[in-house]
């Protein structure tokens, strides 16, 4: 395989990845503050703790991945955990990536009403819909959405914080507040843990289907970075404004306040990465699902928006509040175990 193939998919595994972590929560604004703003400058260093996990367990759990052969989450978990262990893991993560999806698509609501001023069931539907019609193109259309989004995310990040800078608004007394406490110590690990639980229902099959190892850890590690960078942005950017605790998508306020001429495209963007992971949970749980039942993609795909279509009544904000970090220490046993564990030889 020539090097500039190989760079093509690199780049094509980095974007899914970094699509699938930036989801509801991310692109929101709303995760950011939960496990690192909220914590004022502490939470700067939770960052880059955090962006050096993404960059070394993204890498490892792909190639660790890719040597077993394992096709799905559940085979990686057996490897990890053991046998006697690994099908609770595997039924926990399945309901744990199902949860998240489901926290995805009422934040792609809460989009549509806050934002736009539609009803939020309004959101739900489009997004299920339009997911519906991805999973149909399994593989293609999972790239197709993350190649053309992510890019974007990252450059409206970066605008957002050169606009903050030169509005002279990025160091606010908010960024003097410093929480040292263990719950803050332990959060950087926390949401490493539980985005790359939730991302291996993608990057386990990703990884397999990739043609070279050397695309795969090349991916990994261009993600990890590009999260790094996405984090450390949005983190800056929300530490410096004020009523963030008002809104469940302050990113957008954030647009909205400093260069209104953009906000509407940014909340094309955000929907666009909420979307992306809505469509990065729902392939994982399809390929779970085909290893315990043989059903065809077509009715698998409705019977996953049927399933996330009677969720939906749930609002975002409470739902991600409770869950996120609750799935991020659950998920420390995973961060461990990929440290441990050995690479198995090629």
């Amino acid at each position: 395989m020539g090097k500039r193939h190989e760079w093509s998919e690199a780049w094509q595994i980095a974007a899914v990845y970094v699509g699938t972590v930036i989801g509801a929560g991310f692109a929101t604004g709303r995760e950011i503050i939960e496990f690192f703003t909220r914590y004022g400058m502490a939470g700067t260093i939770g960052v880059a703790v955090s962006g050096v996990l993404f960059t070394w367990g993204g890498a490892r759990l792909m190639v660790m991945a890719r040597r077993i052969g394992a096709a799905s989450y559940d085979e990686l978990n057996r490897y990890l955990f053991g046998r006697m262990l690994s099908p609770f893991v595997t039924l926990v993560m399945t309901a744990m990536i199902a949860g998240v999806t489901a926290v995805m698509i009422a934040g792609a609501g809460a989009v549509f009403e806050e934002q736009i001023g539609w009803p939020r069931q309004a959101g739900v539907t489009l997004t299920l819909g339009l997911a519906l019609l991805v999973m149909l193109f399994d593989r293609k259309g999972l790239f197709g959405v993350n190649v053309f989004v992510a890019p974007m995310m990252v450059l409206f990040s970066a605008i957002a914080f050169v606009k903050t800078i030169v509005a002279g608004d990025l160091c606010r007394p908010d960024m003097a507040a410093v929480d040292y406490s263990l719950k803050a110590m332990l959060s950087p690990f926390s949401y490493a843990a539980f985005n790359l639980a939730m991302a291996q229902a993608v990057l386990v099959p990703i990884a397999r289907e990739a043609t070279d190892e050397r695309a795969v850890r090349r991916g990994a590690m261009l993600g990890g970075m590009v999260l790094t960078v996405l984090l450390l942005l949005n983190h800056m950017v929300l530490l410096s404004f004020p009523h963030k605790d008002d809104y469940d998508i302050p990113m957008a306020e954030v647009v909205h306040t400093f260069f209104t001429v953009l906000y509407w495209l940014y909340v094309v963007v955000i929907y666009g990465e909420i979307f992306t992971s809505v469509i990065g949970g729902m392939f994982g749980l399809a390929r779970q699902v085909r290893v315990w039942a043989p059903l065809g993609g077509k009715w698998l795909g409705v019977l996953l928006v049927l399933l996330f279509a009677a969720v939906s009544p749930f609002h975002y904000g409470e739902l991600l509040s409770f869950i996120y970090p609750l799935f991020g220490y659950m998920s420390l046993v995973l961060l461990w175990l990929l440290w441990r564990r050995q690479l198995p030889r090629r």
